[in-house]
């Protein structure tokens, strides 16, 4: 018998862009409780007590996940503008260390907010700073997190290589590494949960090559297959990085990754521009992921990532707007945009496709997360995450919605869904409100830069 205490909600008369199977211009999507139950044309059947919205003028994607980002740095946007990557940490150690649990709480409820209202529903975070007697960071996020809705994949970073060994952060940053698998493995214990549908799931990260001991990177890949959760770090985000590399260890980046058996289905790692074609080869025989980050790239002048190549490899790919303090108030459907474009600057006008650009941001990320048979594509038996977006007014001027969309200035938000339950409804959060999550945002930033004022 069916249950009818089990919440329903149809969309209708919407383009959909289910990204797997072909696209419908007049068509419907059925939710009951949070699994999508039937996508096809026409009118939906009439359901008893469901909530029924109209998308006319509307385009039905599923929701964007974000694969790389650094929520604190929310607080500490707008430092070293014309820096290189090295250049930029460099100045923003001294500020992020002294971050502290209510800096990365507002922080991270500004930039969570942000993501959901550019049509994100599903976000990873990578936080590798962790001054010691400042609260609990992690915890922090992850609180923000639940209050704005979205679905969570916080990824506990590290470092352990300071400037005393040859690594670029200063020593008062580093961790040990005993206490970085100790806190790892708390983290995973205390938070990781591998349901299906899960709203938060755990990733191991040691920050980078620069950064992180062999040692550590070797017990981090241990440590996370042992709880089958899985791998994240940098890598080949910049031309300094492989001479860095070559210098320390004799090899280029992911050759190193390689040695250290850092390389698998279970691993995504970020940025990735400077590959070479071994590398594309190793990707996609091992099935590696890419968070391609194109604004913060650009931002830094790191280049442009060979992301043409890795499709045609077959190697997972998908998008990440990267700190907020490298990508400053970057929205996440505005990768769409800059992915396709700056491959088309790079490789000609057919290096990437609008549709192919869309992918990257829904199933491609949801590839790279291991999550692609939960999210990522608008299918029967997967989560209600969707967005609708309004193409009318200045976008009905182009016939192709995935062209207006793609093309341009992103369309307003009609309404996210996450899990079924709206999060965001005309352009504005219903779970958190949109002035306090920007009031946290900037207390964040204040209480930051007051911290790290005598410094």
């Amino acid at each position: 018998m069916r249950d009818h205490a089990v919440r329903r909600l149809v969309i209708e008369n919407a383009y959909i862009v289910p990204i797997t199977g072909e696209e419908i211009p007049s068509g419907h999507v059925v939710i009951e409780g949070d699994r999508i139950t039937a996508v096809g044309p026409g009118s939906a059947p009439v359901l008893d007590g469901a909530e029924r919205i109209d998308g006319s003028g509307c385009l039905a994607t599923p929701g964007f996940v974000n694969t790389h980002h650094h929520l604190y740095q929310w607080a500490s946007q707008g430092v070293t503008p014309d820096g290189t990557l090295f250049e930029w940490l460099v100045a923003s150690y001294r500020l992020w260390s002294r971050l502290d649990a209510e800096v990365v709480s507002g922080a991270a409820t500004a930039g969570l907010a942000w993501l959901a209202r550019t049509g994100c529903t599903t976000s990873t975070d990578h936080h590798y700073v962790f001054p010691k007697g400042r609260g609990d960071l992690f915890d922090a996020e992850i609180e923000a997190a639940a209050q704005v809705g979205l679905r969570f994949h916080p990824c506990r970073g590290s470092m352990d290589r300071g400037q005393s060994q040859g690594g670029l952060p200063p020593d008062d940053v580093v961790e040990q590494a005993d206490e970085v698998l100790q806190a790892t493995e708390d983290a995973i214990r205390k938070y990781h949960d591998p349901s299906f549908g899960s709203m938060l799931r755990i990733a191991v990260a040691p920050c980078s090559p620069f950064s992180v001991t062999g040692d550590l990177m070797l017990r981090s890949a241990e440590l996370a297959r042992s709880y089958g959760v899985r791998l994240h770090t940098h890598i080949a985000e910049t031309a300094d990085e492989d001479e860095h590399c070559r210098e320390q260890f004799g090899m280029l980046p992911v050759e190193y990754l390689e040695q250290l058996n850092w390389l698998g289905p279970d691993v995504w790692l970020a940025h990735c521009v400077h590959l070479t074609d071994d590398d594309i080869r190793r990707f996609a025989l091992t099935g590696t992921g890419t968070a391609h980050c194109p604004s913060s790239n650009g931002r830094l002048g790191a280049g442009i990532a060979r992301i043409s190549d890795l499709l045609r490899a077959g190697a997972p790919v998908g998008l990440g707007v990267d700190g907020s303090a490298s990508s400053e108030m970057t929205p996440l459907a505005g990768e769409v945009r800059m992915a396709m474009l700056m491959q088309r600057a790079r490789y000609g006008p057919r290096a990437l496709t609008a549709r192919q650009a869309l992918e990257l941001a829904t199933l491609g990320g949801a590839r790279c997360l291991g999550r692609d048979n939960e999210i990522g594509s608008l299918e029967p038996g997967k989560l209600a995450d969707i967005a609708l977006w309004r193409l009318g007014g200045y976008h009905a001027a182009i016939d192709d919605p995935v062209v207006a969309f793609a093309y341009g200035q992103t369309p307003p938000l009609a309404r996210l869904l996450v899990g079924g339950r709206t999060v965001v409804e005309d352009g504005e959060l219903r779970t958190v409100s949109d002035a306090e999550a920007a009031e946290a945002g900037a207390r964040a930033h204040h209480r930051l830069m007051s911290a790290a004022s005598w410094l």
